[in-house]
């Protein structure tokens, strides 16, 4: 059996050749994240290789992004005072972002 695909992990940022926002820095759970204008905050954790934003509270698996169209809720997040889908809100220059249980934990 032969591969034709790379490696694993396979980049989820592709080249240089792609305009993009500029560059940024914004904030989960207190941890710097770099992303772009532009792109979602669950676009930009996934590409930063964060993919778990909660646990199921029925048997622990790991949630995140699902739908990537605010409809499952499966990414939800902490933004300020509200709770939102991260698929859903446009990351911003020291944005501040709490996944759930980091909110709970401090609570």
């Amino acid at each position: 059996m032969t591969t034709d695909h790379p490696s694993f992990p396979i980049p989820l940022r592709s080249d240089a050749a792609v305009q993009r926002g500029a560059a940024l820095r914004f904030f989960m759970d207190g941890e710097p994240v770099e992303a772009f204008a532009g792109e979602s905050v669950a676009a930009a954790l996934m590409a930063a290789g964060r993919r778990t934003l909660r646990h199921s509270p029925r048997d622990g698996a790991p949630r995140g992004a699902f739908c990537l169209m605010g409809s499952c809720q499966e990414c939800l997040v902490w933004i300020g005072t509200r709770k939102q889908p991260s698929c859903q809100v446009a990351v911003a220059a020291g944005l501040e972002v709490e996944s759930l249980p980091w909110r709970e934990a401090r609570a």
